[in-house]
């Protein structure tokens, strides 16, 4: 069985929000993520890939989006040995100022843009290849032209 996990790509004002997860964290603490969570048994149940990251994105910094775009999926097993399914979406900022608001989740909120996530040396490949197909996205929906990042 699977783990379902799922994370927002949310941008504003040219720029896409991390988080620093916190050094209490089982799987990749103090590393720049996604901000994001699992899914929780409902039985029988409506949208609740959308609803879980809304609720997750609000539980941990704090600010309400619209879940807008399906950008990409993945599977990885934890150090643990869990097996995940991470699904990405492209979400609007609605309303809030971002803040590390579950502190045992969240150490820190960035802001960076599409080139400084690209460009960043710390950051793992998977992160910045979901962020290049959301600035897509972002840029189809909007008219704009890409970065023309080549793959």
């Amino acid at each position: 069985m699977f783990i379902v996990n799922v994370e927002g790509a949310i941008y504003r004002d040219n720029k896409w929000l991390l988080i620093r997860r916190s050094v209490k964290e089982e799987h990749e603490g103090g590393t720049l993520s996604l901000v994001g969570g699992k899914c929780e048994i409902e039985g029988d149940s409506k949208d609740i890939l959308e609803r879980t990251l809304r609720r997750e994105i609000f539980e941990e910094v704090g600010i309400e989006v619209a879940v807008k775009n399906y950008v990409n999926s993945s599977s990885f097993v934890t150090s643990s040995g869990l097996n995940v399914i991470d699904i990405v979406f492209l979400c609007e900022h609605n309303s809030g100022e971002p803040y590390a608001k579950s502190t045992e989740e969240v150490d820190d909120v960035i802001w960076l843009t599409t080139s400084e996530i690209l460009s960043h040396s710390d950051l793992p490949t998977y992160l910045k290849e979901n962020i290049k197909i959301a600035d897509e996205l972002l840029k189809k929906s909007t008219g704009e032209k890409t970065l023309g990042v080549s793959n």
